[in-house]
């Protein structure tokens, strides 16, 4: 009988993990929110909170160490964050791109790194790596075969998402970044993935700091409505709290 049990309790767990990657492959996102922060009821053009610019010659880490606090964001995550903006407002200052936004897409799609049992490290990579379920048709998933000879994924006949902002290879290909300044652009790496997503929310002239200019750039990333509101409920309250 406590083997039975045993048997049956393990099972369960399976369960929960498979939906939970599922979830990952499917919308982009960590499924449901247990912290008030799931999708919110707002208008399509409704814009984020303003949060203001971070100042480029101040101390990030330090910056980062204080908003944790208030926000509930790793300090390690935040400083990806916030020097990814610095970056790309450096790059495009029309964008109006800010930290929060970042933050909203990186707790949607990984929990900061940290979705699953990963923890991020202070080189920025989480452990276990963030890589998503295999992008092969079945249902609910998209068809996305094989596009980098599993360099970045692991698997050499589907592709998958992977990295704590969730890059397809085929997306990471066009704005991948090297944003910790290595030499090397890797999508499992905090710094480079928060400033390759700064560049893809950035591209076609995107105007973030408005309304429709933010919910474009966000559905760009992610083709769902819900998705979006997810985000936008995350980085409105980051926003407000930092």
């Amino acid at each position: 009988m406590a083997v039975s049990v045993l048997l049956l309790v393990a099972a369960l767990v399976l369960a929960v993990a498979v939906t939970g990657l599922l979830a990952l492959a499917r919308s982009g996102g960590d499924g449901p929110a247990d912290d008030g922060l799931g999708p919110a009821d707002v208008a399509r053009d409704t814009p984020v909170a303003a949060a203001a610019p971070l100042d480029a010659a101040a101390d990030l880490g330090l910056w980062a160490e204080g908003a944790a606090d208030r926000t509930g964001v790793p300090a390690r995550a935040l400083r990806a964050y916030a020097a990814a903006e610095v970056a790309q407002r450096a790059a495009t200052p029309d964008c109006g791109l800010s930290w929060a936004t970042l933050a909203g897409i990186g707790r949607v799609e990984s929990r900061h790194g940290e979705i699953g049992g990963s923890e991020l490290g202070d080189d920025g990579v989480p452990r276990p790596r963030i890589v998503g379920v295999p992008l092969d048709g079945t249902p609910g998933v998209r068809e996305i075969p094989d596009s980098d000879g599993g360099v970045l994924d692991g698997d050499t006949t589907y592709d998958r998402a992977v990295g704590p902002m969730q890059f397809l290879p085929t997306t990471w290909a066009l704005h991948g970044a090297d944003g910790d300044g290595d030499g090397v652009a890797d999508p499992h790496q905090i710094d480079d993935a928060a400033r390759g997503a700064a560049a893809y929310l950035c591209a076609a002239g995107r105007d973030t700091a408005d309304g429709a200019g933010w919910w474009d750039a966000v559905l760009a990333y992610n083709r769902s409505g819900e998705y979006a509101r997810s985000v936008w409920a995350a980085a409105d309250r980051y926003a407000r709290t930092a």
